[in-house]
């Protein structure tokens, strides 16, 4: 998948149809995420909110997930949109998941234009860093 072209547009609309299926009741905040697995599979996932604020769910966390649970591989490429369709960074949190799943050639739609890990999450902390 990787020499294949990214429709981002399409993936672009597949987000912001993830983010209008979000639960955020408390912030109002709709996110939703959609990537491109290596093998080409679609995954989405979106925020899940929780009266203890803390133990909400960001998009980018069930996306994860939902790529484990449908056959696992890489990551290629990434898009986050609002439920109004705005581009939305991920968090901190979220750009290391994005980098664990997809590693530093993974693609970023980002205010910036599309851009890789490498440049999205600079000196980032992986599996190569852990002691043996």
């Amino acid at each position: 998948m990787s020499d294949t072209v990214v429709d981002w547009e399409a993936l672009r609309a597949s987000a912001v149809r993830a983010a209008q299926l979000a639960y955020a009741p408390y912030s109002g905040l709709l996110v939703g995420v959609a990537g491109i697995m290596d093998d080409g599979r679609e995954v989405l996932g979106c925020n899940v909110e929780n009266a203890s604020y803390g133990v909400g769910l960001c998009a980018e966390c069930t996306m994860a997930g939902q790529a484990r649970l449908s056959g696992g591989g890489r990551l290629v490429a990434v898009a986050c949109r609002s439920g109004a369709g705005e581009l939305l960074m991920p968090c901190g949190r979220c750009r290391q998941i994005l980098f664990e799943l997809g590693g530093g050639s993974c693609l970023v739609d980002t205010p910036r234009g599309v851009l890789p890990m490498t440049e999205v999450l600079p000196d980032a902390f992986g599996p190569e860093d852990l002691p043996g």
